[in-house]
């Protein structure tokens, strides 16, 4: 394996395009046609069996994907690294950041940079609520109790604490959440899972590994991988119980290429598409050698992404920042209050709201918006950069290897067409160095551009 699965630079040496047999992704004008309530494509159009069957897939697959984000807790942890942002953002204290909230972890650290105000936008409001409930229960419990609950994934008579502590401070949107899941930090002998970690859909997965790897034997394996010190270690470890061979078995290749599986993951048609055009072996290799690389070639000491992961907890060694005793009395100090929960979509939030961003952090939703929504995508950057206070950084990743649907985009400034490629100064040196050291790991590219408006 390559010392780097997933560089931008394999995606210069991998522009060959669409593989032979693999669908084309969805056009602009038909996307259009789409989100203007017209059927994109016609029967009549279709033609063959075949791109009626693929049709189908697609919808059905959107259908699941919807039904999965809309009703479900997502997210119970942020799965992009910090550390790669902190570079690539510089922030500075006159900042006013927007991020996509996810599970709010990200949020809190960028609070913790000491930035003017963090902006945490999204559209599913029980990632707002998580976000929400870290921040009553920094302002409300002593560091002891807030690490039992956020650190282990459980507390102690949680229930109580919940009713008499926590539930009076929240949003009604959050009560009416968290009424509904107190088992979730309730933890061994009183919920069906020990951790709030295996709860939402991206922790039921997990949960599911985590059995998984018991039925395989190789608890024992993982738990010395995550116990080394060293690469060295690490790489002795994963060679020595033949780890790739022994964790993917045949029922696991087949789920890991399903939408089903990937929507627990967050993850939509439209990314597994863009590996599988773009990565040799497609999404299923790009899953086991970005896994393997994490395994043999990044410090796992230090990785509290997979140890959450694989564990259903961190250490106080082991975890983000805001779980860490200093940091948490600063946020209790009063850092918590400099980031509020927006519970709308980028787009929307920015046209209801007069505020100024310096930093944007948009993760991938990009990617979906792309494939599905392109009007929504030209109107969201037209009004990010309408926002735009002097100069704006963004940052986005993406599950594609290259990224070529932002530059195109046409937005007005100052009552002229402008297309975004014109706009953008791109750091590609710094995305490309900092890239293959993100801990995650779980992204094909990185992006780091600043507006020249």
């Amino acid at each position: 394996m390559s010392n780097h699965i997933n560089t931008q630079s394999a995606a210069q040496n991998n522009q060959g395009g669409q593989n032979v047999g693999s669908p084309p992704p969805i056009s602009q004008q038909a996307a259009s046609q789409q989100a203007a309530g017209k059927p994109a494509i016609t029967v009549e159009q279709l033609g063959s069996p075949r791109k009626k069957s693929r049709l189908g897939l697609e919808k059905l697959s959107k259908v699941w994907f919807n039904l999965i984000h809309r009703n479900n807790l997502v997210y119970n942890t942020c799965w992009e690294d910090p550390r790669l942002d902190e570079v690539a953002l510089e922030l500075k204290p006159q900042d006013n950041v927007l991020v996509i909230t996810s599970a709010g972890c990200n949020a809190l650290d960028y609070v913790l940079q000491g930035v003017n105000h963090v902006y945490a936008v999204d559209m599913n409001p029980r990632q707002n609520a998580v976000l929400e409930l870290k921040q009553v229960a920094i302002r409300e419990l002593d560091y002891d109790e807030f690490f039992q609950m956020f650190g282990r994934g459980r507390i102690a008579g949680y229930k109580e604490i919940y009713k008499k502590r926590l539930r009076p401070h929240l949003s009604r949107e959050s009560v009416r959440i968290w009424d509904r899941h107190k088992r979730y930090f309730l933890g061994p002998g009183q919920a069906k899972r020990p951790s709030f970690y295996y709860y939402g859909s991206s922790g039921m997965f997990a949960w599911m590994m985590r059995m998984y790897v018991k039925m395989k034997r190789l608890k024992t394996p993982v738990e010395k991988l995550l116990a080394a010190q060293t690469i060295e270690e690490q790489q002795h470890i994963f060679k020595e119980y033949n780890l790739t061979d022994k964790l993917w078995a045949p029922f696991l290749k087949w789920a890991m290429k399903r939408d089903t599986t990937l929507a627990m993951l967050g993850v939509p048609r439209a990314q597994r598409q863009q590996l599988d055009r773009d990565y040799p072996g497609g999404i299923l290799q790009f899953v086991i050698d970005s896994l393997e690389y994490v395994c043999t070639q990044l410090p796992l000491k230090d990785n509290y992404f997979w140890r959450v992961y694989l564990t259903g907890s961190y250490t106080p060694d082991c975890c983000p920042e805001y779980l860490k005793q200093d940091n948490f009395n600063k946020l209790k100090a009063g850092m918590v209050n400099n980031v509020t929960t927006h519970t709308d979509s980028v787009l929307g939030f920015l046209e209801a709201n007069e505020v100024q961003i310096s930093k944007y952090v948009l993760l991938d939703h990009q990617d979906w918006l792309a494939e599905v929504r392109p009007d929504v995508l030209q109107a969201e950057w037209e009004q990010m950069v309408k926002r735009a206070m002097p100069q704006t950084r963004f940052i986005w990743r993406s599950a594609g290897l290259k990224v070529e649907f932002v530059d195109p985009l046409r937005v007005n400034v100052n009552g002229q067409q402008r297309k975004m490629g014109e706009l953008l100064t791109y750091h590609q040196d710094l995305a490309n160095r900092l890239h293959p050291t993100d801990r995650v790991h779980t992204y094909g590219s990185f992006y780091i551009a600043d507006l020249n408006k």
